[in-house]
């Protein structure tokens, strides 16, 4: 007597999984409508990224787990992959102004995927992470403010010494370290110390940081698509509709003004610093009150 209703529960179960993967796909209105969001955010995200030199992930991860329902996990993998295009794109709109430093880029390298992301990985655990973030914010709108008053053109970093490689490699290191532990992008971590501590020119620095951006994200994509942590086709949608603005925008950042740039990429940090302290804040809260044992 039991069997039809069984039947029944499967068939109704079948339905809404069939349901929901075709929504994932983007076959209802819904799904359409997500799909146009995410290319927005696609697009916004390729305008971040060639005008600041960052890959863009502090708006595409979130759009992927609001528009589409993603894991925070899978999210990361997803826009990590998308990052490759859109950084690519802006890469070549550095390039063509000569506004990339390949030496310092290939001394950044080394740092960051030789040495600073085995070190954060294993620090991941171990370091008190709500410490580390509020110190990593402090130091977020230190730069910032350094940023906004230097007044100084930087001439750029001179010739390529022992000392100044070496500089290079920590900064790297640096970045590796910090986006290993707190998930930032290296970014936000290179461009403040190249044009602060290097002298190198703003436009110059993006552009470097780009290059390094590509292969550290390659690198990380090849990894979660062995662990199935990305969505490959998501990644494609997103990195190919923020192609366009991202070389667009890669140009109209060639052309800034020194002190204008730094000021922009002043508020980028500013954000970046409170988005921490926000998620910071909301993970050092309970989830729910404590329980009393009856």
């Amino acid at each position: 007597m039991r069997d039809p209703d069984l039947k029944a529960g499967v068939a109704g179960s079948t339905e809404r999984g069939a349901a929901g993967a075709a929504g994932a796909r983007g076959g209802g209105a819904g799904g359409r409508a997500g799909t146009a969001k995410v290319m927005v955010a696609g697009l916004i995200a390729g305008f971040l990224s060639g005008l600041f030199g960052v890959g863009g992930g502090i708006l595409m991860v979130p759009a992927l787990v609001i528009v589409l329902g993603m894991g925070q996990r899978l999210a990361h993998g997803t826009s990590l992959a998308a990052i490759v295009p859109i950084a690519l794109a802006a890469l070549i709109g550095y390039a063509l102004d000569d506004k990339v430093d390949w030496p310092a880029s290939v001394f950044l390298v080394v740092g960051a995927a030789g040495m600073g992301a085995i070190i954060g990985t294993h620090l991941l655990h171990v370091v008190p992470q709500r410490a580390l973030t509020l110190t990593f914010a402090c130091l977020l709108l230190a730069s910032a403010t350094r940023l906004v008053l230097d007044t100084t053109d930087a001439s750029g970093r001179g010739d390529l010494t022992i000392g100044t490689a070496l500089a290079l490699v920590l900064v790297g290191v640096v970045t590796g370290v910090t986006s290993g532990l707190l998930g930032v992008g290296g970014g936000i971590v290179m461009i403040p110390a190249m044009v602060v501590f290097l002298g190198i020119p703003a436009a110059v620095a993006k552009g470097s940081s780009l290059a390094v951006i590509i292969p550290t994200a390659v690198v990380g994509t090849s990894r979660n698509v062995v662990k199935v942590n990305a969505d490959l086709r998501v990644a494609a949608l997103v990195g190919l509709s923020g192609v366009v603005s991202s070389f667009g925008a890669s140009q109209i950042s060639v052309g800034l003004d020194e002190q204008l740039s730094n000021r922009l990429f002043a508020a980028l940090l500013l954000v970046v610093a409170a988005k921490m302290l926000w998620d910071s804040r909301r993970r050092g809260e309970p989830a729910a009150a404590p329980q009393a044992i009856t």
